[in-house]
């Protein structure tokens, strides 16, 4: 899913580019410096934008909410994009080529908002899927859980959740590990049926994180 919207995000970006440029130059004669420069405008608010939404992926990923500006700043990229990507088009008075070159701004914009919302919703439906698992496997509750690592945080008397065993997975994670089932076990005290999800969840985490 990932791969499929940032794909998409990317190509809608890389059509405004040349209407952009197209906009920025301004009728400059080609190869000439205002012309060159013109090109630089719309990898500008591309690469900001782009940074914006990967970090909008991180922090919400781990539930922190971001500040008015960061979502100012988004939607203002966006705006800007459409504006210059379709100013041409206005003042022609093409229906067209409005519609035309108004839907890759629009699609970047609705996928810009919908890409971290439908991430958390595909992570909520794995965990439920794993903690109805977990509810009903015997092996989640009678396997025998071994000693508590030593930063562990004390044992409560109400049932872990997967979402804490996946905090402490993460807290004792370093770029040194392999994340496996067994590790996982090993640093969170798990069932064997539940170590193979939290493995897959963190392993998607760390692989996310890299790229």
């Amino acid at each position: 899913m990932d791969r499929l919207c940032w794909t998409g995000i990317l190509l809608g970006l890389a059509f405004t580019m040349t209407n952009v440029q197209s906009f920025a130059a301004n009728g400059a004669v080609a190869w000439s410096l205002p012309w060159l420069a013109a090109w630089l405008l719309d990898p500008m608010v591309s690469l900001m934008l782009l940074a914006i939404l990967r970090a909008e992926q991180v922090t919400a990923r781990y539930g922190i909410r971001t500040s008015g500006w960061v979502r100012g700043a988004k939607w203002f990229t966006l705006a800007a994009t459409y504006v210059m990507n379709t100013w041409e088009a206005y003042a022609a008075g093409a229906a067209d080529m409005v519609v035309l070159h108004s839907v890759p701004p629009l699609v970047v914009f609705v996928a810009a908002e919908a890409v971290t919302d439908l991430r958390e919703k595909l992570r909520e439906a794995v965990r439920a899927t794993v903690t109805n698992a977990g509810a009903v496997s015997p092996d989640t509750d009678s396997e025998q859980a071994p000693e508590p690592a030593r930063d562990r945080p004390p044992k409560a008397k109400r049932r872990t959740s997967f979402d804490e065993y996946l905090r402490w997975a993460r807290e004792a994670w370093n770029t040194d590990v392999t994340v496996t089932p067994a590790w996982i076990r090993d640093v969170t005290g798990c069932s064997r049926g539940l170590s193979s999800w939290l493995a897959a969840s963190l392993s998607a985490e760390v692989s996310a994180d890299d790229r």
